[in-house]
C-alpha cells in the first residue's frame, strides 16, 4: 500500500537591506515631530536640541537606507513598477522636507520651530506614514510574485 504525501513550500524572501536604517530613520523624523510639538507647548529650549539631534540622526540613517535601496534596486529586491517608483519617490520627498526641515531648525528661538519647523515635521511624518503603506504594498507584491 503506499500513501501519497504532499508537500508545503514556502517561499522565503530576505529582507531588504534598507529596511532597519530606513525604519530607525522614521522613528527620529516622527520624534522630531513629537518634541516640536512639545517646544511648541512649552517653549522650553531643551525640546529643539532635541528636535535638532533627531533630525540629524534621521538625516544619517536615511542617508545610510537610500545607499541600500540602492542596492536592493541594483539586485533586484526592490522592483521599480508601478508602486514601486511611488514608494521610492516619496521616500526621497520625505528625505528632502526633514533635510529642509533642519535647516529651519537650525535658526535661533521661537522661529526654529512654529510655525515652519513644526509644519514640515508634520509633512514629513504624513509622507512616511503613505510610504509605509507604499512599502506594505511593495513587500506583498515581492511575496505573491506579482512582479
Amino acid at each position: 500500500m503506499t500513501y501519497s504525501t504532499t508537500r508545503a513550500y514556502i517561499s522565503i524572501v530576505a529582507p531588504p537591506l534598507r529596511s532597519i536604517p530606513l525604519h530607525f530613520s522614521a522613528g527620529c523624523f516622527i520624534g522630531a515631530l513629537l518634541t516640536d510639538i512639545t517646544y511648541w507647548r512649552t517653549a522650553e529650549m531643551m525640546w529643539t536640541n532635541f528636535s535638532a539631534w533627531l533630525l540629524a540622526s534621521g538625516l544619517l540613517l536615511g542617508g545610510l537606507a537610500a545607499l541600500a535601496a540602492l542596492v536592493d534596486i541594483f539586485i533586484g529586491r526592490l522592483p521599480l513598477r508601478g508602486v514601486g517608483w511611488l514608494y521610492v519617490i516619496g521616500n526621497i520627498a520625505a528625505f528632502l522636507v526633514s533635510l529642509f526641515n533642519a535647516f529651519i531648525h537650525s535658526r535661533d528661538a521661537w522661529t526654529s520651530v512654529v510655525p515652519t519647523g513644526l509644519m514640515l515635521s508634520v509633512a514629513a511624518t504624513a509622507l512616511i506614514v503613505i510610504n509605509a503603506c507604499l512599502g506594505w504594498v511593495v513587500l506583498r507584491q515581492r511575496i505573491g510574485g506579482l512582479e
